[in-house]
């Protein structure tokens, strides 16, 4: 795919939603933290309905320490492991303040250090908390972008060397956002909705539907 077909579909997606953001729901940097950290394997929607009771009760790093395991594991039974993501919130909980002040660091090596926090997860973060220009692979974007064209990779890793070489710079700061909603709802795994695709013209996919 050419540079000028790259810009036309990242423009198109910025004028049909200008502000992408993520959809999990979130006030301040720690609590994206732990909604992401949640989110491994787990639908937005499944994080935000835990989330909405565990922050009211817990939001900061001392509050879900004071909380403890057991009532930590039971705001969040309904996550897939549950049991694993609860022991790495506080283990992060614990380092948060041991060595940041209970502050999220904005830098990838201090977020990855945090037990639970893996390459994926820290880009999330420095996107969306901190605006840095990141991009974080998950499965909808792995699909759109190798589908579509606008670049490729046999890996997370070396999908995301080759989005942040080949997106516009213009558009690198939301195009995760922007790539994750036109997978989510339009460029679905088993027969994206073509038809509706305000890209499909310049898609490459050899194979789109009616």
């Amino acid at each position: 795919m050419n540079a000028e077909k790259r810009y036309q579909i990242f423009a198109r997606l910025r004028e049909a939603n200008p502000s992408p953001t993520t959809e999990l729901v979130y006030t301040t940097p720690f609590e994206l933290l732990i909604a992401v950290m949640l989110s491994a394997q787990a639908t937005d929607k499944s994080v935000n309905k835990a989330t909405a009771g565990l922050f009211a009760q817990a939001n900061t790093p001392q509050a879900i320490l004071a909380l403890g395991e057991t009532q930590l594991k039971e705001q969040i039974r309904t996550i897939g492991l549950f049991n694993t993501k609860a022991r790495n919130i506080l283990k992060t909980c614990t380092m948060l303040l041991a060595e940041h002040a209970g502050a999220v660091p904005h830098e990838r090596a201090s977020l990855e250090a945090l037990p639970g926090v893996g390459r994926k997860t820290a880009n999330v973060v420095l996107n969306t908390a901190f605006g840095q220009p990141t991009i974080a692979v998950d499965t909808h974007i792995f699909r759109v972008a190798n589908r579509t064209g606008i670049a490729r990779g046999a890996t997370p890793l070396a999908l995301e060397q080759q989005l942040l070489r080949h997106v516009p710079k213009p558009f690198l700061k939301d195009a995760h956002h922007w790539l994750i909603l036109h997978g989510r709802y339009v460029c679905i795994a088993r027969k994206p909705h073509c038809a509706q695709c305000r890209i499909s013209d310049l898609c490459e996919y050899p194979e789109k539907t009616p």
